[in-house]
Parts: C-alpha cells; structure tokens; sequence
C-alpha cells in the first residue's frame, strides 16, 4: 500500500513509520522539518508539509492508499481537533479513503457514562491534551466527510517496550489486565495501527489495544 504518514518525527509515529517499511509498504512522511526525520529506506519519501496548510497536503496525497496521523500539539491543544477536520477534509478531497488517527485514552470508559479523564487522580497536566482528543474524536464523530476514517486510542499507558505481537483490541471501554492495569508497548500499539489500515476492519469506529 502507499501510505501518507503525519507525524512520523514523534516518538509514536516513528515506530509507526518502522512497522509500515517493515511491513513492505511505500510510505510518505510529512513533516514540517524534513531534517528532524533521520530514517533512510527506498521505500520512504519525506516531503514538507504542514497540516495547518491543507493545499500543502495535496501533493503528497495525490494517488495514496491510506493515511496515518500521530499528531499532538502539546503547546496549543486547541490545534489538536482543527487537524482532524482538516485532514478529513484533505484526504476526501484527494479520495484517499482510509484513515487512521492516533487519539488518545482520557475518553475511553472505565464504567458506563465514566470516562478515564473522570479519574479525580487524573494528571492535571494531561488534561488540556486529553480534552483536544476528545475533541477530535467528536469531530471524527460528527464528520461527513467521505473518508473511512478510524480513532485509536492507546491504554493508559504506552512506552517504548517489547513487540511482543500480542494484544486485545476493544471499543469504547478501557481494557485492563488482571492486575487492572491498562498498558501497552508503542511496538505493539504500531502493530494495532497498521493492522486497521491494511484490514480496514473498525471503519468509523474507535479502537483500542491493551495487553
């Protein structure tokens, strides 16, 4: 597949980036400074572009398969659901129908109607980046945009870790193990990521992975 990734210098969407070259697919990272993404593979092309300017996009989503976007703008949170819309809008516009968002977990549920960012032990310091997902899921929600578009939330916690290539993928409630932790490697949450854009299976949908 050819792939058009946004967000490829993160510390998420860079493994995303090696899960795809690995997998075989012809990727396109679009980055704001090409000089941050250090990854070689003929496979990959890296072009500027911002996501904030829609007509940059345009090129670079010209005759591609799918997209990926691990974006986060922890500066100005707002920014985090305007990039959505405007993504849905750029790829309906290019007919690039699948779509994978990484989102994030503070909307998951922990009980019905109870969500992870309800936790009165929640990080005060997450929240404003919490908020814009669940902003941006809501936007991807109320969308009409033509575009089969998935949101990805991690568990609770996801770091750098084993790829142990095993892992539950569930909806809209939080998955713990039975110690009631809810984790997950960036190496396996790649793997989640790019099994939804290959199988297309959770279109319009949100997904999560956890152990």
């Amino acid at each position: 597949m050819k792939i058009v990734l946004f967000g490829a210098t993160g510390n998420i969407g860079n493994v995303i980036l090696d899960e795809a070259l690995a997998r075989g697919h012809e990727v396109t990272a679009v980055v704001r400074d090409p000089a941050k993404l250090a990854t070689k593979n003929p496979k990959l092309e890296v072009v500027k572009g911002d996501v904030a300017d829609a007509t940059s996009l345009a090129p670079a989503l010209a005759g591609a398969d799918a997209a990926i976007a691990s974006l986060n703008d922890h500066a100005t949170p707002a920014n985090v659901p305007k990039q959505a819309t405007a993504l849905l809008d750029a790829l309906a516009a290019a007919g690039v129908k699948r779509f994978a968002w990484v989102g994030g977990a503070g909307s998951l549920e922990t009980a019905p109607g109870v969500r992870v960012i309800d936790d009165p032990n929640f990080p005060e310091t997450w929240k404003a980046s919490a908020n814009s997902q669940i902003e941006a899921l809501k936007a991807f929600r109320g969308s009409d945009a033509r575009v089969d578009w998935t949101y990805i939330s991690p568990a609770a916690e996801i770091a750098p870790g084993e790829r142990k290539g095993s892992f539950r993928v569930g909806g809209d409630q939080l998955l713990v193990d039975g110690d009631g932790h809810s984790r997950i490697s960036i190496a396996d949450f790649a793997i989640g990521v790019l099994d939804r854009i290959e199988k297309g299976d959770a279109v319009k949908k949100r997904v999560t992975f956890a152990y």
